[in-house]
């Protein structure tokens, strides 16, 4: 695969997704922008603040607005960033069928093996590629040959073929698994998805058992095409005698120094210890997610139910605090979703609630970054019982956030960050109830000593492996580029380096 020169990279790279990382947003009849929220923004953002580039994304809103106005209010926060924001406008009948369409009841269920969620409609696919043309209209012109043009995750899987011929210098990362061959084989657009994901020069997944899964769909559908192993990591598909695609893993992390200086923050101990004491020395186990049908949340409360039916001396000293946060309510999938956890929640606490005590506390709302530290601080066991997940960044900014050690994590054995922490967390089949709540109680009564060696096991590996390495290892197969390799840029001393607030659950997949 042919590499960008080190003076060619250093022109910046860049970014493309779905989203900007900041949202538009009207009150009162007023448009504002406000700082957007995930692990992508969380990731790249101050590597494009500190080496200069672009970001191409959509604004978050069909209304028509003029586009003088929308340069007017992205200039300041484009000036603060220190790195270009570029939006792409969509209508309300793009954002129907493509967004809410496509991306939503096609590939998110179909890739998070939910097939009977799909709605496998040929206008989506038709609108798929029409906004996706907009994507590469706009890449294009703000763009040269030697850019490094970086796309992320599923939205933008046909953006690397669009731009070929034009801008070859494409790498694609998806946020999300990718399925094995029986799931991935019913999407009726299998064929031309496959070779708009071999378009790249790169192409990354999360874990190993994505990209295989991709290999394993690449010779089903290409018997006959070269496949190999290249020096240095990574595989090689061979289309032609001309074209190449390398794919390998690389699993996305967290800044795991900045999340453990949030965490001994004399504000977050503060608000940690607060919590606590409002819990009355109970125990708290804690999750938090992004609304969506494959956190596998209504499993979770009702492995907790089955966990104090089961050892009623447990009633009274353990609360499961539940932190659901705002996603997709124009969806009327996930707002039903939302109604049946409600019930779920009522349905628990109405069971097992007395004078003064509340089995789960449930909340629906964001919170602010020294908050939410404090809510990892705070728990006493970190709850990520995914049914599918590309990385699951909650697991990692929980154990960031526990520097003395003291946390026990409960992780599902199909999240991707389980590939990497599983030998510290008590790994769970998210599916089997009895096995979840037997897993709680393990928790709930683990030894300090196992308790601290199992902390510590997950906490030296996201700082080893944390989101600069993560880039470093993607700019290095994708362009051999390095972040130090890109010239920094001079900005004024009062610009400091940018911060998204959490979302809380999105990080892991990085997707809208």
């Amino acid at each position: 695969m042919r590499k960008l020169s080190q003076n060619h990279g250093s022109k910046g790279f860049i970014v493309v997704s779905n989203r900007l990382p900041v949202v538009l947003e009207e009150q009162n009849g007023t448009l504002s922008v406000k700082s957007g929220s995930g692990g992508l923004i969380s990731a790249l953002s101050p590597a494009l603040r500190d080496r200069g580039g672009s970001w191409i994304g959509w604004l978050g809103t069909s209304e028509t607005v003029r586009i003088k106005h929308i340069k007017s209010l992205l200039g300041p926060i484009s000036s603060q960033s220190g790195y270009r924001l570029l939006p792409i406008f969509m209508t309300h009948q793009e954002v129907k069928l493509f967004y809410q369409g496509f991306c939503n009841e096609i590939v998110w269920p179909l890739f998070h093996d939910l097939q009977s969620r799909c709605r496998f409609d040929p206008t989506y696919w038709d609108t798929y590629l029409k906004v996706n043309q907009k994507f590469a209209k706009v890449t294009v012109k703000h763009s040269d040959r030697w850019n490094l043009i970086w796309v992320n995750d599923y939205h933008l899987i046909p953006l690397g073929k669009m731009l070929r011929d034009k801008r070859p210098n494409c790498a694609f990362f998806l946020h999300i698994p990718f399925p094995p061959p029986d799931i991935f084989m019913k999407l009726p657009w299998r064929q031309q998805v496959m070779e708009q994901l071999l378009s790249y020069r790169l192409t990354a997944f999360q874990t190993d058992r994505d990209a295989d899964n991709f290999l394993r769909c690449f010779k089903e559908l290409n018997p006959r095409s070269r496949v190999m192993t290249r020096k240095g990591g990574g595989r090689g598909f061979k289309l032609s005698h001309q074209w190449e695609t390398v794919v390998g893993a690389f699993p996305i992390s967290i800044d795991f120094r900045y999340f453990e200086g949030l965490a001994k923050s004399p504000a977050v101990r503060k608000k940690a210890d607060q919590i606590r004491r409002a819990h009355q020395g109970r125990r708290i186990m804690l999750g938090i997610d992004r609304l969506d049908y494959t956190k596998g949340i209504l499993e979770r409360f009702r492995a907790f139910e089955l966990l104090l039916q089961r050892d009623p001396s447990l009633l009274g000293k353990v609360t499961l605090v539940q932190l659901l946060v705002p996603s997709r309510e124009d969806v009327t999938s996930y707002r039903n979703l939302r109604e049946e956890i409600d019930r779920e929640a009522g349905r628990i606490i109405g069971r097992f609630a007395t004078l003064d005590w509340i089995p789960i506390t449930y909340m629906y709302q964001s919170v602010g970054q020294e908050d939410l530290a404090a809510l990892y601080r705070a728990a006493h066991v970190g709850l990520v019982t995914s049914l599918k997940d590309g990385m699951n960044l909650v697991s990692k900014e929980y154990c960031a956030c526990h520097p003395d050690n003291d946390g026990v994590l409960i992780l599902s054995e199909f999240a991707g960050s389980a590939v990497e922490l599983g030998a510290g967390a008590i790994t769970v089949n998210p599916y089997d109830m009895e096995g979840m709540a037997n897993a709680m109680q393990k928790a709930l009564f683990m030894p300090d000593e196992e308790r601290k060696r199992r902390m510590s096991l997950m906490r030296r590996r996201i700082k080893g492996w944390d989101v600069f390495r993560w880039m470093d290892s993607f700019l290095n197969t994708a362009a051999g580029l390095t972040l130090s390799s890109l010239p920094k840029r001079e900005l004024p001393p009062i610009i400091r380096r940018p911060r998204a607030p959490l979302d809380g659950g999105r990080g892991a997949s990085g997707s809208v």
